[in-house]
């Protein structure tokens, strides 16, 4: 069986959201002939955590952490937050805050810490997994980024012990979508741009998650063309399946969820009035947010007049909110821009309710949700009048959808890997 070191920042007990593609194509890629290894840290001190996650690790799987340098231990500091508080992705990039620790604090890491505020791996990361690679035969290195200074670490890695090395970009790097509304000084864009550059000319292969990200990268790059996949973020099909008839919740209200981080920027303002115009003609409808909510939406809501009709579940276990989705009437969600396709669109899939989602001009999320029957977009400035009409009409069709089982993905990965090799200078 061969061998393949994966190298990720987020891994359990942390609850972020990017662990969920990592953590289950690792656990299917031994049926492929492929043992993996895990290196990442200690602990993950932003996201809050999911204890649940650790029952899905196999006790076979060597897992290798280190320390690293935090920064946003000192972000609390500067803000007066608890050491152990778990921070809220959706309010450290808000703009809503006008405090200058708060906008001193965005500068610091929009400008200082490059590729991002998690280098301060970089140096442990490179050191422990040198001393790992010394002693074990490794036939490729997978790094999961965002954040994208693990890419970094596998690229250093990678060349120094002559491995092919395969960078996984679950969003875009120097123009990640949270970065639009900051500025960022021209020798921090340089040397970003510089680095991305190198990480895509050392990759043996490159994986995306999204079509519209692959075409992006390769109008930049045109030499990853041949040496690029997609791979979507899937479902995990057990999560599902395993669902009770007891735990779907009964009721007579309409349900909307969004379950995940949703950002001001997200604020679909003419589509909370069309749920108060909905609930003014009689229609019990109730919206139900798990994650992060930006201060703006939850400003919009109460302005409405919708707070009473509303729930912040606030963080949630992962399995829990697998059945959260599938008791729901209706799924909301929002793509940040056309290369955007979120997570959660595919297991809102598996889910099978009607699907609303928002997302100027993206025509994938669009494309994907009519091959599959499954919903409606629009764009965030449009009322989505229409989907409350049409939601009866739609049946997600279960067969379209099971090209996004991770395990699927899972074996078309043990291919890509089965194919790798260094590329030539």
């Amino acid at each position: 069986m061969k061998r393949v070191l994966f190298i990720t920042f987020y891994w359990p007990p942390s609850g972020k959201a990017t662990i969920h593609w990592p953590l289950k194509i690792i656990g299917h890629l031994p049926e492929f002939q492929w043992q993996p290894t895990v290196l990442t840290v200690n602990e993950d001190t932003f996201s809050a955590k999911d204890e649940s996650l650790l029952s899905q690790i196999s006790p076979d799987l060597e897992v290798i952490k280190t320390d690293y340098f935090d920064p946003f231990k000192y972000y609390r500091k500067l803000l007066g937050k608890d050491p152990n508080e778990p921070l809220v992705a959706s309010e450290t990039i808000s703009k809503t805050n006008k405090s200058l620790a708060h906008r001193l604090s965005i500068w610091i890491r929009m400008n200082l810490f490059v590729p991002d505020a998690r280098v301060g791996w970089f140096r442990q990361g490179v050191k422990k997994g040198s001393e790992y690679l010394r002693q074990n035969k490794i036939d490729a290195v997978v790094t999961i980024g965002p954040p994208h200074s693990t890419h970094l670490i596998g690229m250093r890695l990678a060349k120094k012990f002559s491995i092919p090395f395969i960078p996984v970009l679950i969003d875009p790097w120097v123009d990640i979508v949270y970065y639009r509304d900051f500025k960022r000084n021209p020798l921090t864009l340089l040397i970003d741009n510089y680095f991305e550059k190198a990480v895509m000319k050392k990759a043996s292969r490159v994986v995306f998650v999204t079509r519209n990200t692959l075409e992006d990268f390769s109008n930049k790059y045109p030499f990853i063309k041949d040496k690029s996949v997609v791979l979507y973020w899937g479902f995990n099909e057990e999560s599902f399946s395993s669902i009770k008839e007891e735990q779907l919740k009964k009721g007579e209200s309409k349900v909307l969820l969004h379950a995940g981080n949703i950002f001001d920027y997200q604020n679909q303002v003419q589509f909370w009035k069309t749920i108060k115009e909905e609930v003014n003609l009689g229609k019990d409808i109730r919206l139900k947010f798990i994650g992060t909510v930006g201060p703006k939406i939850k400003q919009t809501i109460e302005e409405l007049g919708l707070s009473d009709r509303t729930e912040y579940s606030g963080f949630l276990p992962y399995d829990e909110v697998a059945s959260e989705m599938a008791a729901a009437s209706y799924l909301l969600v929002c793509a940040s821009e056309k290369r955007h396709v979120p997570g959660k669109l595919f297991e809102y899939l598996r889910a099978g309710r009607p699907i609303i989602a928002f997302g100027d001009d993206n025509d994938e999320v669009k494309r994907i949700l009519e091959q599959a029957n499954a919903g409606m977009l629009f764009k965030y400035n449009e009322s989505a009048k229409e989907f409350f009409e049409k939601a009866g009409s739609f049946a997600t069709n279960k067969e379209n959808i099971k090209q996004y089982d991770r395990k699927n993905i899972a074996e078309s990965f043990a291919r890509l890997l089965n194919s790798s090799s260094i590329p030539s200078k």
